[in-house]
């Protein structure tokens, strides 16, 4: 009976570090860097070369691991004050801040390597920018001014620039709108987020919102007016051959899906509205990129 004990309470041990990690390296927003990542891969290259994929994945990810694993030591007092934050491992206390450091550090370390000596110099480039722009200043500018939004979404932007460069070793206009269509896309996105948490987000000080008087009225027009500024963007990709017709009539229609209910938060300025908002940019980007995908293929 004391063995199954030990045994069941290592088990349990075990499977609670596990998920640790995967809180500390936000597995799901990790799965949508890669994806971005890949689909950047694949619209580039005239042949998937597999093994070159792999290493853009296991690299972007470790990276991207990186960056969300220093953003949790250096806001775990932060993330103390706000409910969708306070069971991080590093705000508990259940990981140490020197093993997250060390982990964090180790993980960035690893995958910068990889995208750097597997890949080629300037794809590893991009991901040391996107580390540094994440964590140096995006993650400190966020108590200070809402331009912190602006700031994270250049490294939020370049997963599929990534790939494409990765397949490529050259940056050119093509990687460049694939970077536009995810920058602007994160406006909407994160602000409808930030709308949805913003009385957590103001206990821990951040104002993230584009307007300081919050869930209001200019808030809910800038959300509307970058929601209106991603159809052409994600349009453009058919005028440099990147996509056809079909991707393009695939982006119309959720541009514009995407745009109506930012327009009725807008008249609404409700709290329902925004997470409908929300969801629906969720589901924006994997369309339109799976769009791009298919009409190559």
């Amino acid at each position: 009976m004391l063995t199954e004990r030990v045994h069941t309470a290592k088990g349990n041990l075990t499977t609670t570090k596990i998920i640790d990690y995967a809180i500390f390296f936000k597995l799901r927003l990790s799965s949508l860097v890669l994806f971005s990542a890949f689909a950047g891969y694949v619209l580039a290259a005239d042949t998937i070369i597999w093994a070159q994929l792999g290493f853009l994945m296991l690299g972007g990810f470790l990276v991207t691991a990186s960056s969300n694993g220093f953003n949790q030591v250096i806001e775990k007092d932060l993330d103390k004050l706000m409910e969708r934050t306070k069971d991080r491992p590093v705000a508990t206390g259940r990981m140490s801040v020197m093993e997250g450091i060390m982990v964090a550090f180790i993980a960035g370390s690893i995958g910068l390597f990889i995208l750097f000596y597997f890949l080629n110099p300037l794809t590893g480039f991009l991901g040391l920018l996107a580390l540094v722009l994440y964590v140096g200043v995006y993650t400190p500018l966020k108590r200070i001014s809402s331009v912190a939004v602006f700031v994270g979404a250049i490294p939020g932007a370049l997963p599929p620039m990534l790939g494409w460069v990765a397949a490529t070793g050259t940056f050119g206009m093509e990687a460049g709108l694939l970077f536009a269509v995810q920058f602007f896309w994160q406006f909407p996105h994160f602000w409808a987020i930030a709308w949805k948490c913003d009385e957590d987000y103001r206990k821990a000080g951040f104002h993230l919102l584009p307007s300081r008087e919050g869930k209001g009225a200019s808030s809910a027009f800038q959300i509307m007016i970058y929601a209106l500024v991603l159809i052409p963007i994600s349009l453009t990709p058919l005028m440099f051959n990147i996509s056809g017709y079909m991707a393009a009539g695939v982006a119309l229609v959720a541009g514009i899906w995407f745009l109506s209910a930012t327009v009725k938060l807008f008249r609404s300025r409700s709290d329902k509205d925004a997470t409908r908002v929300m969801f629906i940019s969720f589901a924006y980007l994997p369309i339109v990129f799976i769009a791009f995908i298919i009409d190559k293929i």
